[in-house]
């Protein structure tokens, strides 16, 4: 079904904007009708084919599931830019001595913010810093850092080399934990022979700990659990532990499958059986409305989550929020801080406009006494 709907829309978007870029006079006149549309009925029949297959396969087939992801996201931006020069020209009925001009700003627009997206999502996720006061963080803590990471979505697009990268990344904050907050595969795990080596790497004194997305489980969540505590992750499954005098670390697995049909408190309720003395952190993939306010009524002192990646190509973000009030950054609820992370990799279209993938720098506060 999913693929059907790609299918549709993304046919709807190509033939449009293929049909607006031949109106183009330089376009026009430079190259014949006939190789145009034969151009863009083969682009087509790769895109067809690439919806088909899917973006997560890690063999040779890889490459039409992943062009057709981004050049649906391609074509969105440019359908956006060509019909707003449309909507403004009556699609040539009135202003026409401005009408070939103003499709051409669009087009020229519409390649300029795709090109950009693009550029947002291959480069360095950025390393974004927030000081957090912790409701019963001990004094012998304060000023303690994490470093989270979320949305890796290590597949066909992103390998390990690509998180060795990463891992360079969060060793130079000299964090005492890392934590992992979900989708760190895309669907499989990516059997790749360096992720183990790669993640061994990450310095953190206090361990570097997970919790599932629910990424994850579209595929083999076994395998990648396995695959990722070979490298000495420690995964978090409806669990708490205690990292330090004081300071306790909870995780909820797979959000994902409770928010449709299960219940979403029942892993909170098996993690946080009781308040803990000290400051709590619980790691949730998911800011599920609901699970916010009742995580700060069980006394969690901080929340932490990605999944929204901040909405990742607009005007998305606007849709995510209607369903996620909380989007990305710092939000309080209650005595509870909740942090939610942009992400630092991507689904689907590698591409993020207006949200640059990023990497946490948290910073532990006690309260002033």
């Amino acid at each position: 079904m999913f693929s059907l709907i790609l299918n549709g829309i993304g046919t709807l978007m190509h033939f449009y904007v293929a049909h607006r870029l031949y109106a183009l006079a330089p376009i026009r006149t430079r190259v014949k009708a006939r190789w145009w549309w034969l151009g863009a009925l083969v682009v087509w029949g790769v895109y067809l084919l690439g919806v088909r297959l899917g973006d997560a396969a890690l063999d040779w087939r890889w490459w039409p599931g992943q062009f057709a992801m981004t050049w649906l996201g391609i074509l969105f931006v440019m359908t956006q830019y060509l019909l707003l020069a449309d909507l403004v020209t009556g699609f040539g009925l009135w202003l026409r001595k401005w009408a070939p001009r103003i499709l051409a700003a669009g087009a020229i627009a519409g390649i300029s913010v795709s090109a950009f997206a693009i550029f947002q999502a291959v480069r360095a996720p950025a390393i974004v810093e927030y000081e957090l006061p912790l409701a019963g963080l001990p004094q012998e803590l304060d000023g303690m850092t994490l470093v989270a990471i979320s949305d890796t979505h290590l597949g066909a697009q992103r390998r390990a080399a690509w998180l060795g990268k990463r891992v360079d990344q969060i060793n130079a904050l000299e964090p005492a934990a890392v934590v992992m907050l979900g989708d760190q595969v895309e669907d499989e795990p990516i059997n790749d022979d360096q992720l183990a080596p790669v993640l061994r790497r990450l310095r953190a004194p206090l361990g570097v700990w997970a919790v599932t997305g629910n990424h994850e489980y579209y595929g083999d969540a076994g395998g990648t659990i396995a695959e990722f505590a070979a490298g000495g992750v420690k995964w978090l499954r409806d669990e708490r532990v205690e990292i330090a005098p004081g300071l306790h670390l909870a995780g909820l697995d797979d959000i994902g499958r409770a928010m449709h049909g299960g219940d979403i408190y029942a892993g909170l309720e098996r993690t946080i059986p009781n308040r803990a003395q000290g400051a709590t952190i619980l790691l949730a993939h998911i800011p599920a409305p609901g699970l916010v306010e009742r995580a700060a009524r069980e006394g969690v002192s901080l929340m932490l989550s990605g999944h929204t990646h901040g909405g990742q190509i607009w005007p998305f973000s606007y849709l995510v929020k209607r369903k996620f009030p909380h989007l990305v950054g710092v939000h309080r609820e209650g005595d509870m801080q909740l942090v939610i992370s942009r992400g630092a990799g991507g689904w689907g279209p590698r591409m993020r406009l207006w949200q640059p993938g990023e990497i946490l720098k948290l910073t532990l506060r006690a309260p002033q006494t």
